[in-house]
């Protein structure tokens, strides 16, 4: 094997995760990958920090918008808060997360550092407390400009979470879109008689 076709591996198996190479101390095994769990109703970045990762948060825009039509037959057809998060775990890109939060408090949320503190810890600051969520996760690739801000090329393969919350009235709070890398986390969940509920169904 040539040092050229050497180099181009190791730098394979660290975009693919399994490798980490540190400047001035070498090449390692990296850590086992983060774990995104479907039985909670805890927002993503205190799920990751309860597993002791290192989370920061890049807040790409927040302001009010209208919404797509998947995300209006959920919230309604006014104004909302729009919130685009870029998700790093030790530094490097790992989720997308795009976040629609209703009115009033959605308003409310506008001007909020959010950089550092859970959304769901922000909306109940408001006087909406979360009740349930439903989720839909698919496997996708990536596609432009995700793609650019996660620094990976299209075509990745990705999980894509599509997550409805409630609050106590059962009407949709917020509505979340994230995009997940593969390579860095893995889906788990816990199953119990009176726990979690799953369904598979087959797409069309």
């Amino acid at each position: 094997m040539t040092l050229v076709t050497l180099r181009q591996a190791l730098r394979q198996l660290e975009a693919d995760g399994l490798l980490s190479q540190q400047p001035g101390r070498g090449t390692f095994v990296a850590s086992p990958k983060a774990t995104y769990r479907l039985d909670s109703l805890r927002g993503l970045a205190e799920d990751l920090r309860a597993q002791g990762r290192t989370v920061s948060t890049e807040i790409l825009e927040q302001g009010m918008h209208r919404p797509p039509a998947w995300v209006a037959t959920q919230l309604g057809p006014g104004r909302v808060l729009r919130l685009e998060r870029l998700r790093l775990l030790a530094g490097r890109p790992a989720v997308h997360q795009l976040s629609w939060v209703r009115p009033p408090v959605g308003a409310l949320l506008r001007t909020a550092d959010l950089s550092d503190t859970s959304l769901y810890a922000a909306i109940a600051e408001h006087g909406v407390v979360v009740h349930r969520a439903s989720e839909v996760l698919r496997p996708e690739v990536l596609t432009a400009p995700v793609a650019e801000l996660l620094r990976r090329p299209e075509g990745t393969p990705v999980f894509v979470s599509d997550r409805i919350t409630y609050g106590l009235d059962n009407q949709p709070v917020v509505v979340d879109r994230a995009t997940i890398l593969g390579s860095v986390m893995e889906v788990r969940t816990e199953r119990a008689a009176t726990g979690l509920s799953v369904q598979w169904t087959s797409s069309s």
